[in-house]
């Protein structure tokens, strides 16, 4: 029983998505219904971006 009692508190101290957002492992926590609607709002902010990759100092050069 004491182990069962151990087993139960870890589950609640530890594995929520809680924790890691607080110790900043995980920008933000959302709820499962919210889903589709995160994504698709995310995906519509990436779609505009115009940003472009810096050019390589070093390249492959023919020998």
């Amino acid at each position: 029983e004491a182990i069962a009692s151990w087993i139960e508190n870890y589950e609640q101290t530890y594995l929520n998505p809680y924790v890691g957002a607080e110790r900043g492992f995980v920008d933000a926590v959302i709820d499962p219904s919210e889903t589709r609607k995160e994504l698709a709002d995310l995906l519509d902010l990436f779609s505009s971006k115009r940003e472009r990759l810096p050019r390589r100092r070093h390249d492959n050069s023919p020998l």
